[in-house]
């Protein structure tokens, strides 16, 4: 795949999680910069929310729902009145486990990653938060579960297991909120030592884009699960990625060796 990489912002200390909030600003986070980050008309804004915040959500209204894993939560920004607030931190009498990445599913369900400690132990698992604040494990005994996806169509949820190198695929019941008939559905390989597939998102074709750390790579799967391609970056450690809704970039990618946040533009005949 021919394409051009335009650094949006450099010097950023691990960023995370790109996202695009309705008013057409894109988000990211800092991991250990303690902070959001905002990108709109060529000007980045940081936002302190102190923790180890992660992955990003934006629902309708604009606030930002970020994973924190340092305080082990689910939290919300009011980028209007600059407030945060706790949502969730525990499942089943239980402290989070340093919540990764997030997504809404069609009916308003927030689902969340918990790698805790779960690279050499399967000990991570995935949650679900539901409108009415209850959270509940969908998910259990994965190796470093990760970034995650809804297709296109909403039925079916993708996720990341870092540590074994894969992803899994499974339907996705949202009146129930249950995950069903999950299977590795694409092995995306990783590097040799420590790293994998993290951060994902689907284009409009129903292609998967993941963001394999460790390998300066976003490598790409059909609806099939079979990689049909790759992206070579100017970092070796990219984090996640994300597509502009609003057509004005491509694929937006963060990458946590060199602090960068870049648009991969594709080349078209």
């Amino acid at each position: 795949m021919k394409v051009k990489i335009e650094i949006i912002a450099d010097g950023l200390n691990f960023p995370e999680g790109p996202a695009f909030a309705p008013d057409g600003s894109l988000w990211a986070v800092e991991l250990k910069g303690e902070s959001l980050l905002r990108y709109l008309d060529g000007k980045l804004e940081r936002f302190q929310v102190g923790g180890k915040p992660n992955g990003i959500a934006i629902d309708k209204q604009g606030m930002i729902w970020f994973c924190d894993a340092a305080e082990n939560a689910i939290r919300k920004f009011d980028p209007y009145q600059l407030k945060t607030e706790v949502l969730a931190n525990r499942v089943d009498g239980e402290v989070l486990a340093q919540p990764n990445d997030l997504a809404f599913d069609q009916n308003g369900n927030l689902l969340f990653t918990c790698p805790g400690n779960s690279r050499t132990e399967p000990t991570g698992y995935i949650c679900v938060l539901r409108p009415d604040n209850s959270v509940k494990k969908i998910i259990e005994n994965k190796y470093f579960p990760n970034g995650l996806a809804f297709t296109n169509d909403g039925k079916s949820l993708v996720f990341a297991e870092t540590y074994a190198h894969q992803l899994w695929k499974g339907d996705w019941d949202s009146q129930n909120c249950e995950w069903l008939n999950g299977q590795v559905w694409c092995n995306v390989g990783g590097p040799a030592g420590p790293g994998g597939p993290d951060g994902m998102a689907f284009d409009q074709q129903g292609n998967l884009y993941t963001a394999v750390y460790g390998t300066a790579e976003i490598r790409i799967a059909n609806a099939d699960g079979a990689v049909i391609d790759a992206i070579a970056l100017p970092g070796q450690n990219p984090t996640n990625c994300a597509f502009d809704p609003f057509g004005r970039y491509d694929l937006i990618v963060t990458e946590a060796e060199k602090g960068l946040l870049l648009h991969v533009s594709f080349e078209r005949k």
